[in-house]
């Protein structure tokens, strides 16, 4: 239980009790760092009670639970025993993707009528989305376990791009670290911009990230999944992205017909064989931005851009920001020096 020294409501406001569930195989950081942020914005000092939050770690029972990366955890409180809540939060894990924890989750959380908000932080949408109170509404959850919540639950429509997603009263949030950008608008939401900016400040976090999840994603995810023959041409196109790769280029390279090459390419990739080349091509104009390269426009043509322009709008089109924004955020300054004047028009 977490408090702390001010309510801007009024100092004889009830503080809004926070209800984050655990269970065997949680997330660590998706529990942790949602409590984190509601204890900052209490007041961040463990000695006071707060005027604003209170938070709760519910169990499935009494007993110390286990993350998934070992940590023990001890409950305040259980689905049982649990007071009423203001928000319930529900973090993800693999824990929470088996049968009897997201039955029992999802059969508590259609007993929360009374709650004001549901929320579920990366995969702890399977909870969420079990308890059939999202059907019909709109979500996210990592953009790795994205087409596969999709299938699950066709009754929602997935966001796969979104850091947060708002749906009335429910809540969810793209992979660990996104809850904390999620909690923070919660934070903001109860007690407005000043104390939301001045939690973000003390976590060291953009209080609102410019983009969506696909910036921070594995950039070659889908390579997994490809046989050796197209594994073969990935690395071939990698190793001179400049190259002008048509179709037929690409086909080729596999041993298939341009027909056959299309066809096998989406099944094997879930996109054209453009779509991937131009993935391909950001990821690495994104790598040598990260890597300190000099010059932007020198950057997309060497990565095979026609143009500035068609880099900076497929850029903006894939990760929700201009080069020269997710440079700013994700570089140094001294690299951000070295292309101050084309910065402008990228």
């Amino acid at each position: 239980m977490r408090k702390s020294t001010s309510h801007p409501q009024g100092k004889h406001s009830a503080p809004k009790r926070i209800g984050i569930l655990g269970f065997d195989g949680v997330a660590a950081l998706d529990l942790t760092g949602v409590l984190d942020t509601f204890y900052v914005a209490g007041g961040n000092d463990w000695r006071k009670p707060s005027t604003r939050y209170e938070t709760l770690v519910i169990g499935l029972s009494a007993r110390p639970f286990r993350a998934e990366s070992g940590l023990r955890l001890v409950p305040d409180a259980t689905l049982k025993t649990a007071p009423s809540l203001d928000t319930v939060v529900v973090p993800g894990g693999p824990g929470l993707r088996e049968d009897k924890i997201n039955r029992t989750v999802a059969a508590w959380l259609r007993t929360q009528t009374g709650a004001r908000r549901l929320v579920s932080v990366c995969t702890g949408l399977y909870g969420l989305a079990a308890s059939g109170l999202l059907d019909g509404r709109r979500a996210t959850t990592h953009w790795f376990h994205a087409g596969d919540a999709a299938r699950r639950f066709p009754n929602l429509t997935i966001a796969p791009d979104a850091i947060f997603v708002k749906d009335g009263r429910f809540y969810s949030s793209a992979g660990m670290t996104a809850g904390i950008d999620l909690s923070l608008a919660l934070v903001e939401e109860d007690f407005g911009p000043q104390l939301a900016l001045s939690t973000a400040r003390q976590l060291v976090v953009h209080m609102r990230r410019a983009g969506g999840q696909l910036q921070y994603s594995e950039p070659l995810k889908f390579q997994m999944h490809a046989g050796d023959r197209f594994a073969e041409l990935v690395a071939a196109i990698l190793s001179d992205l400049g190259r002008c790769w048509s179709v037929e280029a690409m086909a080729a390279k596999a041993g298939l017909s341009s027909r056959q090459f299309a066809r096998r390419f989406k099944d094997t990739f879930g996109q054209t064989p453009a779509a991937y080349l131009e993935m391909l091509r950001l990821d690495e104009a994104r790598l040598r931005m990260t890597q300190g390269e000099r010059g932007l426009a020198r950057i997309a043509h060497a990565t095979g851009f026609a143009s500035d322009d068609v880099f900076r709008r497929a850029f903006e089109r894939r990760f929700g920001v201009t080069p020269s924004q997710w440079r700013s955020r994700f570089t140094s300054s001294s690299t951000r020096g070295q292309d101050h004047e084309i910065a402008s028009r990228l």
